[in-house]
């Protein structure tokens, strides 16, 4: 199923956000022209599944679009601002098939950038003028920080468990979607049962959205991803299927090459690539995905029987059939 379809009901909301993006990108205009563009270049909707899930969220009760749309606005903007920041850490050049800010203005503009779209998407989530969801939102940007900063002090070392690896993606990827669910329930005045369900699909979704990009950090093209493969790989990232090729092979491993600095850096991530294409591991990780799905559906079932049920159980389909 497209994401289209899939949207169909909350599609007001989000060409709104889009509305947002724009009005946010011209009030520069003449202003700050340099800011302007820097802002024309990242604020380009991509999947929109973080907002998406605000207003699915939403639609289950009192669904408010005046009340739901600035936190909606604030998750993308949130998960934008990582995205400037994480490609500024790791000196990316590509994102979304477009040049990233850093490699454009420089990793110093880059990480101020990101500054600002914290700061707006701060403004944003206190726009609701509800205090627990602008609580939920200083939280979150906590955790994410917390996840980016275990993932940059695990960079390139070789020991690390599939629980580590579960804390982290928790963490950086997994906790935005909670918010974003949760948020959404919250602003639409839904029962705490309701809300702590929508929060756990969100968590669970997110963590098999981040397996999955994983996946295909080694399976997908530069031209799906709109970033080079292997990044992680290049940036000295553990992910599950690099977990999975290092029990696979213990003694005589490209990554373990890689990270020990023996040999060719690139060949390794090369070779580790091709191994990883020609084996099951991609498969396995798929499957790991489809259990977290399996978790994020399992109390729907208790939330009212509308649409937006049938919009979030869809999206789970989604996420382990993408391909990009």
């Amino acid at each position: 199923m497209q994401l289209s379809t899939i949207y169909e009901s909350v599609e007001e909301g989000l060409a709104k956000i889009e509305e947002q993006f724009r009005l946010l990108i011209s009030s520069q205009d003449n202003t700050f022209p340099e800011l302007h563009r820097m802002l024309g270049q990242v604020l380009v909707t991509g999947k929109i599944v973080r907002p998406a899930l605000t207003l699915l969220a939403g639609k289950f009760y009192n669904y408010n679009l005046q009340k739901l749309l600035p936190m909606a606005t604030a998750s993308e903007l949130l998960h934008i601002a990582t995205l400037v920041h994480d490609d500024a850490i790791d000196k990316a050049s590509v994102r979304r098939g477009r040049p990233t800010i850093n490699e454009v203005w420089g990793a110093d503009k880059a990480i101020l950038l990101g500054d600002y779209l914290f700061a707006k998407a701060g403004e944003s989530a206190a726009a609701t003028g509800n205090l627990r969801v602008v609580r939920l939102f200083a939280q979150t940007l906590e955790t994410i920080s917390s996840g980016e900063l275990n993932q940059s002090f695990s960079a390139f070392k070789l020991e690390q468990t599939f629980d580590q690896y579960l804390q982290r993606i928790t963490g950086k990827t997994a906790s935005l979607f909670a918010m974003a669910a949760e948020s959404g329930a919250v602003l639409s005045q839904a029962p705490e049962e309701s809300a702590q369900i929508l929060k756990e699909y969100g968590s669970n979704l997110g963590i098999a959205f981040q397996i999955v990009d994983d996946a295909l950090d080694f399976v997908g093209t530069e031209e799906e991803m709109g970033k080079p493969v292997g990044s992680d790989l290049a940036q000295g990232t553990i992910t599950l299927p690099s977990l999975m090729l290092l029990e696979r092979y213990p003694r005589d491993n490209p990554i373990k090459r890689l990270f020990q600095n023996e040999g060719d850096r690139q060949e390794n991530i090369k070779k580790a690539i091709e191994l990883v294409r020609n084996s099951e591991i991609i498969g396995q990780c798929y499957r790991v995905a489809s259990d977290y799905c399996a978790r994020a559906c399992q109390g729907l079932d208790r939330l009212p029987d509308k649409p937006s049920r049938q919009a979030l159980l869809a999206l789970t389909e989604y996420v382990v059939k993408r391909k990009k």
